[in-house]
C-alpha cells in the first residue's frame, strides 16, 4: 500500500495510506478542525472533502489548508452551495424549470446569492416561502453534494437528456475537454459548476429566500427572459437574525426612496437606465462634496484638469483598454470615417497631457486630478440607483513619479483618503490588496518582475501606515495591484469606495519618459487614484449612511424659516436674506398651513435647524430654534444662530452641537 505525506495548513505533516480523501486525512490531522471544515485547498487548489489524495511522486508533500467558517472563502462556499439548495428546491418543485447561473454574492450587501431560472410557470412573491419550506426539507435530508468529472461530449449529452440548454450553451463556451458537474443525491438537481461546495445539505441552517427579479440570460435583452430569486445565507441562525433587523433598517434608508422623497435625484427610462438627473438639492450636497475635494487637492500639490468625454478607438486601443475592457464599454461611434468611443476611464487622458511636453526628474511627482464623466455599458440586471450606473463621475487623480517615490506616493494617497472619508464621517474601514495571484487564468499586462515590483510598493506603504490588510488573489487591475479602501456605515454595512492603483503598463504602452540626474530617458511609475469612487455612488452611501439626515455643512435646505401667520412672512423673508448673506442655504414656508404642519414638513425634509418666527420673536428682534433631532432648543438673536451655524459648517461638524 503506498503512503503519502500530508500537511495541515503549515504545521506538522503525516504520513497516512493513500487514496485518501481530503476530510479523512483532516480527521487523522485534526478532529475538530474536520468536523468544521467546509472545503479545503489542497497545494492551492480549492477541493471537496470528498476529492481524494493519492499517492505523490517524489514523496512531495500535500499541503492541505482547510476552508472554515467565519471567513470569506467559507462565506463564498456556504452560499454557493445555497444557491444550488435553491435551485434543487426550484426543480423539485416547479418539474420543467430550465436553470441559468447562481453565483454567491459576497460584494452586494443586499443578497447572498441568487439563480436564474425559466420555470414553466411565472413565479411570485407567494412562491417564495414554498420555496424556502423545500429548501429546509431538502437540508434536513442530509443529501450529499457530489462532484463528477466526465468528457465534454458525455457532459453534453446528460444536460440535452435533462432539457438544459442554458447549461449546453455554458457548457460549449467554457468548458474543456473535461467538465466537472455537481449533483444533489436525492434530488433532480446537476449543475455545470468548478464548485467547491459543502459535503452535503445538512450543512445549511441559516437561510432566507428573498426576492424575485427579472433578468435576461447573459443580461442581454435579446436573450430569453429569466426570473432571478434572490436569497442570502450565513453560517448561524443568530447571524442571519442580526443580518435581518440590518437589512430592515437598510430598507428605511434605501437611497432610491430617500433621494425621491427628499427631491435629491432621479433616473427616468425616458432618459435611459443608469444616467442620474441630478435635482438641485441633490446638486447643493454635490456641489459641497467638490468643493471640499478641490480644495484638499490644490492643498495637496494637485493640478486641476479636464478632459473630453469620447476619444479616437485608436486610443482605447493602445490603452489596452479595447481588449481588456470592451464588454462594458459603448459601441464605437463613427464620424468623418473615423471611430470614437465615449471613454470609460480618465487615464488616457491625463496621459495625453503628459505627453504634451518634456519632463525632468525635478519636475516629478505630477499629480493631475479631475472629476471626469465616465460612461460603462453595464447590463441592466446590474444596475441599481446610484450604486451601479452607467455615466457617472470619477474623482480621478494620475500621479506620475519616479520608482524611488512611488511609495511615498502611495502613502499620501492612503492618508488623504482616511482624511477625506473621516470628514465624511466614516471612521471604520476594511482595507483590501488585489493581486495578480500565482495561478491565475485572467489575462494580466506585464512581466513578473513587474508585478513583484508594483506589489511589494503598495506592501510596504501599508506596512509603514502599520495598517492591516486582507490578500485578495486574482482580484488585481489587468494593468496592476491595487489598494481598495472599504468603509463600514452607520448599521455595520461595508462599502467598497476608495482604491489606489499601481500601473506599469501604461506608462510602457504609451511610452512616457523623464529625463533622470544621467541625463538619459527613464520611464517613470503611475499611481491611479480615486477617493470618493464614483460621486454617485459615494453619494447614495452618504444618503444611506446619514439616512437622508446630512450634517448642516452637507445639508440641501440648511435651514427652514417657519413663519407662524401670514402677518409675519415678510419679516421672514428678511431673515431668510441674511441667512442667504452668510452663506447658509434657507427655504421660507410662506404657505397658510398651521405651524405645526409646516414643522412636520421640515422635519420629513430632514432639514438640520427650524427658525419658529411669530409676534413675540418680532417684538424681540430673536429667533425660536429647533433643531431637526432635540427639537426646540430656545429663543436666541439672529447673530447668535448665524454664528453657531458658522461655526458648525466652517468646521464640517457631524452633528449640530
Amino acid at each position: 500500500m503506498s503512503e503519502i505525506n500530508v500537511q495541515l495548513n503549515g504545521g506538522p505533516s503525516a504520513q497516512m495510506p493513500a487514496p485518501v480523501t481530503v476530510g479523512e486525512a483532516l480527521k487523522k490531522l485534526d478532529r475538530d478542525v474536520a468536523k468544521q471544515a467546509l472545503a479545503a485547498r489542497v497545494n492551492g487548489r480549492e477541493v471537496d472533502l470528498a476529492y481524494t489524495l493519492d499517492s505523490q511522486a517524489n514523496g512531495e508533500v500535500v499541503r492541505i489548508e482547510p476552508v472554515l467558517p467565519q471567513t470569506l472563502a467559507g462565506l463564498d462556499v456556504l452560499r454557493h452551495s445555497t444557491a444550488h439548495l435553491l435551485a434543487a428546491a426550484v426543480l423539485d418543485l416547479f418539474p420543467g424549470t430550465k436553470l441559468g447561473i447562481g453565483p454567491a454574492l459576497l460584494e452586494d450587501p443586499r443578497y447572498g446569492f441568487f439563480y436564474d431560472v425559466i420555470a414553466p410557470q411565472t413565479l411570485t412573491e407567494a412562491d417564495l416561502p414554498v420555496i424556502e419550506k423545500r429548501m429546509r426539507d431538502i437540508a434536513k435530508r442530509n443529501m450529499p453534494y457530489r462532484r463528477d468529472e466526465i468528457s465534454k461530449a458525455e457532459a453534453l449529452r446528460i444536460f440535452a437528456e435533462r432539457d438544459e440548454p442554458l447549461k449546453r450553451e455554458l457548457i460549449d463556451e467554457k468548458a474543456g475537454e473535461v467538465v466537472s458537474v455537481y449533483y444533489i443525491d436525492g434530488s433532480p438537481f446537476i449543475d455545470f459548476c468548478l464548485g467547491p461546495h459543502v459535503p452535503n445539505t445538512n450543512r445549511l441552517r441559516a437561510f432566507k429566500v428573498l426576492s424575485l427579479a427579472g433578468a435576461y440570460w447573459k443580461g442581454d435583452a435579446e436573450n430569453p427572459q429569466m426570473q432571478r430569486i434572490y436569497g442570502t445565507a450565513f453560517f448561524t441562525p443568530e447571524e442571519l437574525d442580526a443580518w435581518l433587523k440590518q437589512r430592515e433598517e437598510a430598507e428605511k434608508r434605501d437611497h432610491r426612496r430617500l433621494g425621491r422623497e427628499l427631491d435629491l435625484f432621479s433616473i427616468q427610462e425616458q432618459y435611459g437606465q443608469g444616467l442620474v438627473l441630478w435635482h438641485p438639492r441633490g446638486g447643493a450636497i454635490r456641489k459641497e462634496m467638490e468643493d471640499y475635494l478641490r480644495e484638499q487637492l490644490v492643498e495637496r500639490g494637485y493640478g486641476l484638469v479636464f478632459t473630453p468625454h469620447i476619444a479616437k478607438r485608436d486610443l482605447w486601443q493602445l490603452s489596452g483598454h479595447e481588449e481588456n475592457y470592451s464588454d462594458v464599454m459603448f459601441a464605437p461611434t463613427e464620424l468623418e470615417e473615423t471611430e470614437f468611443r465615449l471613454k470609460p476611464m480618465n487615464c488616457p487622458f491625463h496621459i495625453g497631457i503628459y505627453k504634451s511636453s518634456q519632463h525632468s526628474y525635478r519636475d516629478l511627482p505630477l499629480r493631475y486630478a479631475e472629476l471626469g464623466t465616465c460612461y460603462r455599458a453595464e447590463l441592466s440586471g446590474t444596475l441599481h440607483g446610484l450604486m451601479r450606473v452607467r455615466g457617472f463621475t470619477q474623482d480621478d487623480a494620475h500621479i506620475f513619479c519616479t520608482p524611488e517615490t512611488v511609495r511615498s506616493e502611495i502613502v499620501d494617497c492612503i492618508q488623504f483618503a482616511f482624511a477625506l472619508l473621516g470628514t465624511f464621517g466614516f471612521d471604520e474601514f476594511k482595507i483590501e490588496l488585489s493581486v495578480r495571484g500565482t495561478k491565475s487564468t485572467k489575462k494580466y499586462l506585464g512581466s513578473d518582475e513587474d508585478w513583484v515590483r508594483a506589489e511589494s510598493a503598495l506592501v510596504e506603504a501599508l506596512a509603514e501606515q502599520n495598517l492591516s490588510y486582507e490578500r485578495m488573489e486574482d482580484e488585481a487591475a489587468f494593468y496592476g495591484p491595487k489598494i481598495d479602501i472599504k468603509v463600514k456605515d452607520s448599521i455595520g454595512r461595508l462599502w467598497q469606495l476608495t482604491t489606489v492603483q499601481f500601473d506599469f503598463n501604461l506608462p510602457e504602452r504609451f511610452e512616457l519618459e523623464y529625463i533622470g540626474e544621467d541625463n538619459r530617458p527613464h520611464r517613470p511609475v503611475m499611481v491611479h487614484r480615486a477617493l470618493f469612487g464614483s460621486v454617485e455612488r459615494f453619494f447614495g452611501v452618504l444618503i444611506e449612511h446619514y439616512a437622508g439626515a446630512f450634517p448642516l455643512w452637507l445639508a440641501p435646505v440648511q435651514v427652514a424659516v417657519l413663519p407662524i401667520t401670514d402677518r409675519i412672512n415678510e419679516y421672514s423673508e428678511t431673515i431668510a436674506q441674511e441667512l442667504r448673506a452668510a452663506g447658509l442655504r434657507v427655504e421660507v414656508n410662506v404657505r397658510s398651513d398651521k405651524i405645526g404642519a409646516k414643522i412636520r414638513d421640515a422635519q420629513m425634509q430632514k432639514i438640520p435647524f427650524m427658525l419658529v418666527l411669530g409676534d413675540r420673536e418680532v417684538e424681540q428682534s430673536k429667533v425660536a430654534v429647533r433643531e431637526r433631532s432635540k427639537g426646540d432648543i430656545g429663543a436666541m438673536s439672529l447673530e447668535e444662530f448665524k454664528e453657531m451655524a458658522r461655526r458648525l459648517v466652517e468646521t464640517r461638524a457631524l452633528k449640530n452641537e
